[in-house]
């Protein structure tokens, strides 16, 4: 599905992504890494809100490399953006409006509200209207609608109330079975680890080493060495 090889990112004299390479087949692959590896520049690289220097990004053989970032959207890849980014102006309602492909597609509106009914009881608010966990759930709710073959994710659980990441996780999980690919970007290394079968760990702009998810969860001396944290107490 994604193919990322030796992918350079450059801000002025800073050497943000330095050779980064993963591969994302069917299923999901999450990244892990403290603040400041270069997580977010990877996934608005591939998203081309930001220019690569050097390297490759493709999607089922196909580059996007250069492409203005809507262009990779209609290429069937969605973005959850860390912040969120909702507009201010629209209710909830309506933010799933403007990205609904209608009541036959697999993820439409009433599956939305069925899945997240925190939205439904919220639908008439405003984006500035609804705390954070509830905007987020609202991003990747728009995320979904667009029935993407790859759906990008960047701290999807950041904000959400424990019993809501719970539910998330069984969200996340479930993607695969319709069809989307997901690359997960996670500071929660639990959730990094039940939801993705595979994880990749990123230091300092590099992928320092990538694994099955079962090793890292299990390996509380891996997860100080690289991320500083362990599974149990995070």
């Amino acid at each position: 599905m994604l193919s990322v090889r030796d992918l350079h990112v450059r801000f002025g004299q800073a050497h943000i992504l330095q050779g980064v390479s993963l591969e994302l087949g069917a299923g999901a692959l999450a990244i892990v890494g403290r603040n400041g590896m270069g997580k977010t520049t990877l996934c608005q690289a591939v998203m081309g809100m930001v220019a690569a220097s050097e390297g490759e990004i493709s999607l089922e053989g196909q580059s996007l490399r250069g492409l203005a970032p809507f262009r990779i959207a209609r290429r069937s890849v969605a973005l959850v953006p860390q912040g969120r980014r909702t507009f201010p102006s629209l209710s909830v309602d309506e933010h799933l409006r403007l990205v609904s492909q209608g009541r036959t597609a697999r993820w439409n509106i009433e599956r939305i509200y069925q899945t997240f009914p925190r939205l439904a009881e919220r639908r008439r608010n405003g984006g500035t209207e609804l705390s954070g966990g509830e905007q987020q759930m609202l991003a990747i709710s728009r995320a979904l609608l667009m029935n993407p073959r790859l759906v990008i994710m960047d701290e999807p659980s950041e904000g959400l109330a424990p019993v809501i990441v719970e539910h998330l996780i069984q969200v996340l999980r479930a993607l695969p079975a319709d069809g989307m690919s997901l690359l997960l970007i996670e500071q929660n290394l639990r959730v990094a680890t039940e939801v993705a079968g595979e994880v990749a760990i990123m230091v300092t702009g590099r992928i320092a080493a990538t694994m099955p998810a079962a090793t890292l969860a299990n390996d509380p001396d891996m997860q100080r060495r690289y991320l500083g944290v362990s599974a149990g107490g995070h």
